[in-house]
């Protein structure tokens, strides 16, 4: 059996295209990302840009059932992806014959819609039930598992803060481990599975999300820390924090979409889940204790806040050395270089050239279409002025501020960052 995953590669795609190839299914795999290296089992393709039922024809060629798991949440994607782009792939499998379409949606957006993530989400849905196939709409709350993205991933970098930070107006959640998920998604691929249906995947019990980060705390033998009721106001400019993050590129589970989102929750009946496949969900305390928490999990939850922190940091470093070469550090500057034997117009063209390539590359690594490359140009130009600095300042390795021997904890902050880059 063939299955066409839409957006195979995210953090459910992944472990659903794992366990379908384990168990003799042939996959594959669609996302906006190339494959690192040619996989006839991936296509590059954009849902957001893929409008058009026919671009799906050759996509779908001897494909025997779909698994829509593509998604944004916020920004102008929303409708492309979630309606315009997924509407299209329905009429193609319609046309092509492919039956089966089972389309990952959000608990809780076919009862209230607080933003454009849910409202899109539902449209999305309406146009599926629209279509002659045998659809399936699931409706996972916040899914957990060994790997951690999203809203899972949040949960673990705030229990590995020193005070636990209780959010102003959200509600509870139900969380949902992620191998009863996929084996969800295996009952419905089984033949004569029940179709034309919707149904929530949620834990069997709410719990309030600074609890359940309180869990995810003690699942990292870490004691239990002082619980800190934010202030709305600070809580809302975290939020729109994420929103400048987000416009910049980076995926984050903080923004004013999740705002909404979390004053609505994430709960669900789980009852019809349980009746249908005949197995209970486990509790996430129950989820947890099955998976003891790894030194791998300790470093990714203490590492989680600290990213934002690094690129930020060290993108307005680079900006800010810039700035300071071009105004107040000109004289400086140009007093080394004209120590080291340069001559006073070659000198200017010297530090003018790095103060603003110091400039590029600052605002390279805060944009994250350009971070990998505004990285690699810092290590190099790191290194760079270190070669310089020696060849014509050679006293500045005994200068007691020590802009030499600072080079270095840049350079090292700079090997983390590219260490961590990665999202998924």
């Amino acid at each position: 059996m063939r299955i066409l995953l839409v957006g195979g590669t995210g953090f459910l795609g992944s472990a659903i295209h794992a366990r379908l190839s384990a168990e003799g299914y042939e996959c594959l795999s669609v996302s906006r990302q190339p494959a690192a290296e040619h996989d006839p089992r991936h296509v590059a393709l954009d849902v957001a840009r893929t409008t058009d039922p026919s671009q799906w024809k050759g996509v779908l060629a001897g494909v025997d059932a779909v698994i829509n798991l593509a998604g944004a949440l916020q920004g102008r994607d929303l409708h492309a992806v979630h309606v315009a782009g997924s509407a299209a792939l329905y009429s193609a499998c319609e046309s092509a014959g492919v039956r089966r379409v089972i389309l990952f949606s959000a608990i809780g957006s076919n009862v209230d819609a607080p933003s454009d993530f849910s409202r899109t989400k539902r449209e999305g849905e309406a146009a599926l039930m629209a279509r002659d196939l045998d659809w399936v709409i699931l409706r996972p709350s916040v899914v957990i598992g060994r790997a951690a993205y999203g809203g899972s991933a949040l949960l673990r970098g705030l229990a590995a803060l020193p005070v636990l930070p209780d959010m102003p107006d959200t509600a509870a959640i139900q969380p949902v481990h992620l191998d009863e998920v996929v084996e969800t998604v295996l009952f419905f691929l089984q033949p004569g599975a029940p179709s034309r249906i919707a149904i929530d995947l949620a834990g069997p019990r709410q719990i309030a999300f600074s609890d359940a980060v309180a869990l995810f705390r003690a699942w990292l033998r870490w004691r239990p820390a002082y619980r800190l009721q934010l202030p709305s106001w600070m809580a809302s400019v975290a939020y729109r924090a994420g929103d400048v993050a987000q416009m910049l590129g980076w995926r984050t589970p903080i923004n004013t979409t999740a705002q909404a989102e979390m004053r609505r929750g994430a709960t669900g009946d789980p009852e019809p889940w349980r009746r249908l496949t005949g197995t209970p969900p486990r509790d996430l305390d129950v989820a947890l204790a099955r998976e003891p928490a790894s030194v791998q999990e300790r470093w990714f939850a203490r590492l989680y806040a600290l990213k934002p922190l690094i690129f930020g940091v060290f993108g307005a470093f680079w900006i800010a050395t810039g700035i300071i070469s071009l105004s107040a550090g000109w004289n400086i500057g140009m007093s080394l270089l004209l120590e080291g034997g340069l001559q006073g117009n070659v000198a200017a063209l010297v530090v003018t050239a790095g103060a603003l390539a110091d400039i590029v590359i600052g605002l390279a690594i805060i944009w994250r279409p350009l971070s990998r490359y505004g990285l690699w140009a810092a290590l190099i130009i790191s290194l760079t002025y270190a070669v310089i600095g020696t060849v014509l300042v050679p006293r500045l390795w005994a200068d007691p501020l020590g802009p030499m021997l600072k080079i270095w904890p840049v350079i090292m902050l700079n090997l983390v960052a590219m260490a961590i880059r990665e999202d998924r």
